[in-house]
């Protein structure tokens, strides 16, 4: 069954949506966060008929979630996107004026992911304008924080439980079945403050910073030449943030690296921490002055489905009728919200529009793909919900 969707309700919603600063107040000093993009959100999804609850996590960070009911007598399906944008610094076109140009919505978040919660909100349009009564219930979920430490999803799946999920990230309309997870850490070197002409007295915990460097980057070099995950690559590191020291003529007593380590499926934090704890063992068994310690400050489980899972099964069909060709099943490196929704035991795949330049000076978003999405998320619902 194909439901016919509304393709100016569609444009102009994902308009609308971009038009709206949502930015993260995590990530920027100037992030309002999703308190005004959620009321639009809720009132298009109360305008369709839907029943509508919204969650406060904290002043100005909400989700939405909508519910289309069902018969009772069918497999429910849960459509995730998040709200939150990163940041406009930089950017080289109007982060807010969703100017179309050449098939392309120009604007902070139009792929990441607002293009995603137009298609959602337009996929149940169609299903209500057809008249189209489900088996099972199908909710439409608009969280918080995603491009942070996912406040909004975390918290969603305390109050919502569906058999499928369908994150709506962005794929380039592939048929996404795995992406990677990360693993915050902190290590932190420690010497011996002095005056800098006192070398007998002073150690220098940059200095031994620099060595863990050394061994830090031959780890990342090793992760990434490891048999790659078929679809979502090798894992891999990187050092993000590094401090130290108080001052020009004083060695420095302390210094503080943090990195992130991606993992792919299977890996674990065990393990991975093991790696960085084994740098730290050789360089002290090398000099006893080497003192340092690592610690993980907070992880993300990588994700991965089988291509034989119910919710695959039933986006195949859909895409291949909108698309007119078998859809290519990919893996992501970055990581996404499904990993929890599959966590809290929600069989997940994900499926997104076509664009380019997430978190950088121009973003756009394919409207044609955005269309596509939505027909492709309301006949796999007819599908999987009966």
């Amino acid at each position: 069954m194909t439901v016919t969707i509304d393709s100016d309700y569609i444009i102009g919603t994902l308009a609308d949506l971009v038009r709206i600063n949502s930015i993260n107040p995590s990530l920027a000093a100037d992030g309002v966060g999703e308190a005004e993009i959620g009321v639009y959100v809720a009132d298009a999804l109360h305008d369709l008929g839907l029943a509508v609850t919204t969650y406060e996590m904290e002043p100005g960070r909400v989700n939405v979630v909508g519910c289309l009911r069902g018969k009772g007598d069918g497999r429910t399906l849960l459509l995730n996107a998040h709200m939150d944008t990163v940041g406009v610094e930089g950017m080289t076109i109007d982060p807010f004026a969703a100017e179309i140009r050449d098939g392309r919505l120009y604007g902070r978040g139009s792929q990441d992911m607002k293009g995603s919660l137009a298609a959602m909100i337009g996929a149940v349009k169609a299903l209500v304008d057809g008249g189209v009564e489900l088996g099972g219930d199908l909710w439409i979920t608009a969280v918080a924080d995603e491009e942070y430490k996912s406040i909004g999803t975390a918290d969603l799946v305390k109050h919502v439980q569906a058999d499928a999920a369908i994150v709506t990230e962005p794929t380039d309309m592939t048929l996404c079945r795995a992406h990677r997870g990360y693993i915050w850490y902190e290590v932190e070197t420690v010497g011996r403050a002095a005056h800098g002409s006192r070398y007998t007295e002073g150690i220098d915990a940059n200095m031994r910073m620099g060595r863990f460097l050394c061994g830090l980057d031959k780890l990342e070099q090793a992760l990434r030449q490891r048999p790659p995950h078929p679809l979502a690559g090798p894992p891999s590191l990187h050092a993000a943030l590094l401090q130290g020291g108080t001052e020009i003529s004083v060695y420095a007593a302390f210094s503080h690296l943090t990195l992130e380590r991606r993992t792919i499926p299977g890996e674990t934090e065990a393990q991975a921490t093991a790696e960085l704890q084994a740098i730290i063992d050789q360089l002290a068994a090398e000099d006893d002055t080497f003192r340092a310690a690592v610690q993980a400050t907070f992880r993300r489980e990588p994700f991965e489905i089988g291509a034989d899972a119910a919710i695959v099964q039933a986006l195949a069909p859909a895409m291949t009728a909108r698309l007119g060709r078998e859809p290519e099943h990919s893996g992501m490196t970055f990581w996404t919200d499904a990993a929890i929704l599959a966590d809290a035991g929600m069989e997940t795949a994900l499926l997104g529009p076509i664009g380019a330049g997430l978190h950088s000076a121009v973003e756009w978003v394919d409207v044609q793909s955005v269309l596509d999405l939505a027909e492709i998320l309301a006949d796999t619902a007819v599908i999987y919900c009966r």
